[in-house]
This record gives C-alpha cells, structure tokens and sequence, in this order.
C-alpha cells in the first residue's frame, strides 16, 4: 500500500511543486497551506510521514509538531521539516521538539525523497514486531544499529551461562550491564531491616531485568539472583542508554517490550493487598504456571521451594503449606517429591475468596 504523506507549506509554489513531485513518487498526497488546518486534517486522517514548513500564518511548524505530539495516534508519525537558509539556526529546537529530519530550502529533488524514504523505512523498522528470543533481540539492535545513529556491534553482547544461586548483582551495586534471560529463572528480590527477605518479582525466558537503575542512573535498589541455571544475554549499560535516547521510535519499541510485565506487576500488588490467602496462594499458582508453562503443557510441575513461593507470593511459609495441603485435599493440586503438580488448573484460577 502507498504511503500517505501530509504537507503543510504556505507558500503555493513550493505547496504544489512537492505535491507533484511526491505524486509521481506513486505517494498518496494531501496537502495544506496553514498549519492549523495540518494540525485537524492530521488528527481525523491517517497518514505515514509529515512534511512541514517552519514559518506559517497562524500556526507554525514548532506548533504543529508541539499539537501532534500530544495525540497517541500522531505523536509517532515521521515528521520533517523544511526550512530557508536563514532559518537554519532554529532547526536545533524543532530536532529538540522530537522532528525526525529537516530540508534546507531550496532543496532538489532526490534529497526530498531520499529523506522521506529513509524516515519511511526507520518507520516501518521501529513498527515491526519484535520477536521475543535471542535472534529477534539481536536482530532488532543491529537494525537500530543501521540507522546511522547507533553504533552497535553484536560482538557486545556476550552470552554466559550462570549456574543456581550466582549473585546477578546487589542492592547498592552500580548498574553496568541489562540482562535478557534466553534461559531459566532470576529472582529479584528485597530484605528489609528485619533481614526478611521478600520477592518482588521472578523473571523468566524473554524477560529483561536491571533496566530501571541504568534509566535513572542509580545504584541497584534491589538484588537479583539466579534461581534456575540461566543462559543470559548481557548488554552494556552504555549501548542500552544509547539505543533509547538516539531514536524516538526505537526507544518507544525497546521500552514496551521491556515493560510488558508492568500490568502484571501491577495486579500482582492487588492481589497481595486484597485477597484472602487462598485467593493469594492460587493467584502466585497461576502467575507461575502463565510465567514458565506453554500452553498445552501436561502435565504442569512447579519447582520451587516453599520458602521462595511465600516470598513471591507474600504470604507466610506456614500459611502456604497448610493452603497447598488445602488444595491436594480438594484434588486441585498433587504434592510429590515436594514438587506441585497440578491437577485442576481451570478451577484454580476460578477459586472464590
């Protein structure tokens, strides 16, 4: 399908010149001679890539790209803007302001579709759906890495392999490094000034953990260790921060598949502040079974000790047993070899209070 390109230039001329131009490009064109009319045919029409001229009557590039900025559906579309030589010097606000590209009046031909072809493309790259496994994580840096603002090189990321209970780092440790789990289990976890010891969140093949502290440049708040012997994907905190701060749609495509546990998380806190223990102990089942099962997997065996499901859970190690004795009797788990087998998944997720 043709891209759709939205251009919004004052001057009739150069209006109708790029129109032409981009139609012959075999580009579906609308074009405008205000930015305010941009701005409303932007928000009630679709289109992949904006080209837009800097100084206008009644509302300005700045402005256009400030507006559209603001609505979820416009905020991510390649914008470029077009400039005199004059005006040069004000480009630095409008790349500040999250512009893709510029063009310096009077420009040729190619250099018009050359740049919208490249900011085309970075799009369709950052839109394409990252698969969760180590080749799609490589694959998708090297891409970004080709954009010309990135210099990546996958012999960065190196591969190790850390056997059960290695310290993956501490509270208090400064961050060098995020991590992609391609194989086992990683607890995260906090002591408090008691020495309890509570789970906050156990990551599992294709999570990411570590990226908070490199974000906001801090020292770990919490500690991470290696639960099942995991294979792990280091990248260097330094090649991290420059992947989500030298493209704004990379970094919007990198961060929602490092945050896709957060609504997780986010129901996880419910159920440790609402539910009965029953309620909590069946709900960490299920989390445990969507966390490290496939769908179809029979028979489902959970592996862990009753000292680390309390504590991801947040309940008492005493009040877990006895729970857990409580479904083997109602025939919805089995218990053997201190492993959990379970027998009746469909009515433990539906458990009343």
């Amino acid at each position: 399908m043709n891209a759709r390109i939205l251009v919004i230039e004052d001057n009739l001329e150069v209006r109708e010149s790029i129109t032409e131009i981009l139609r012959l490009s075999d580009y579906i064109v609308v074009s405008v001679d205000n930015g305010k009319t941009g701005v409303e045919k932007a928000l009630c029409e679709s289109f992949d890539l904006i080209v837009c001229d800097i100084v206008m009557p009644q509302l300005d590039g700045y402005g256009v790209l400030h507006l559209l900025g603001k609505h979820k559906g416009t905020r991510n579309i390649p914008f470029i803007f077009m400039t005199a030589k004059s005006e040069k010097a004000d480009l630095r606000k409008g790349m500040e302001m999250g512009a893709d590209d510029y063009l310096t009046k009077p420009f040729a031909v190619t250099e018009l579709l050359n740049a919208i072809e490249a900011q085309l493309k970075k799009s369709e790259d950052a839109n394409r759906m990252i698969s969760p496994d180590v080749e799609g994580i490589n694959d998708f840096i090297n891409q970004a890495g080709k954009s010309g603002l990135l210099q990546l090189t996958s012999d960065q990321r190196e591969i190790y392999d850390f056997k059960k209970k290695h310290q993956l780092y501490t509270n208090g440790q400064r961050p060098s490094a995020l991590y992609y789990i391609i194989k086992g289990k990683i607890k995260i976890y906090k002591i408090n000034q008691e020495g309890k010891e509570l789970i906050t969140n156990i990551c599992t093949e294709g999570d990411f953990c570590g990226y908070t502290s490199i974000l906001e440049n801090i020292n770990y708040r919490e500690n991470a260790e290696v639960l099942d012997d995991a294979r792990l994907m280091i990248i260097p905190a330094a090649e991290f921060l420059t992947l989500v701060t030298s493209d704004v749609r990379v970094a919007k495509q990198f961060m929602h598949l490092i945050t896709r546990n957060v609504l997780e998380m986010e129901e996880d806190l419910l159920n440790l502040a609402y539910n009965s223990i029953r309620k909590k102990v069946a709900y960490g089942i299920v989390q445990q079974i969507d966390a490290h099962h496939g769908l179809g997997k029979v028979p489902i065996v959970l592996d862990l000790s009753r000292k680390e499901m309390a504590q991801s859970i947040g309940v008492a190690t005493e009040s877990l047993v006895r729970t857990l004795a409580d479904f083997k009797g109602e025939k919805l788990i089995d218990i053997l070899e201190g492993k959990i087998i379970i027998l009746n998944e469909s009515n433990l997720r539906k458990l009343p209070s």
